[in-house]
């Protein structure tokens, strides 16, 4: 996988836990929704960066009250026609105002970067079958935009000048 974060190429110092795997030390971690929400999980005494992964059926609200514990969160996309994670980074920026990494993972294409770029996420794990120089041009694709999101580009409607009315 390449990590795209903040419109470069960069080095994932983050490793993802599967449930049931052991934590291991001294690495930045994410785990899933469900072990962050077990009762007796083994984070209690993990002293390093923290990140969550939800999947697209699990929604923000879930972790609202948890996310100043969070450095990381991780919004799946499972298949290209799923798009609920954009929905997720839009209220994560926008509603709870979380100003960590939002990092896309899964079925990530090119032709998505800039709209999730849009809604709040700010890296994006390209699988290995995609090239990630292409993908890193993928971002800024588009000059114009034409309505508001979760980033500061001005839609189309505002730019113009008043002689052009």
């Amino acid at each position: 996988m390449s990590l795209i974060k903040d419109g470069e190429i960069a080095e994932n110092v983050w490793r993802f836990v599967e449930d049931g795997e052991a934590l291991g030390g001294g690495d930045n971690l994410v785990v899933t929704l469900d072990r962050w929400c077990e009762p007796d999980n083994d984070l209690a005494g993990f002293n390093n960066r923290l990140g969550v992964r939800l999947k697209s059926d699990q929604g923000p609200d879930l972790i609202a009250d948890d996310l100043d514990r969070f450095d990381l969160i991780e919004l799946d996309f499972p298949t290209l026609p799923d798009g609920r994670a954009f929905s997720y980074a839009r209220l994560l920026r926008e509603r709870y105002g979380y100003k960590g990494e939002i990092r896309a993972v899964g079925d990530i294409i090119k032709d998505q970067l800039f709209f999730m770029q849009r809604c709040g996420i700010n890296s994006f794990d390209i699988p290995d079958q995609r090239n990630a120089e292409d993908a890193l041009n993928a971002l800024g694709g588009f000059s114009a935009v034409y309505q508001p999101a979760a980033d500061d580009l001005p839609p189309g409607y505002r730019q113009r000048s008043k002689s052009d009315s």
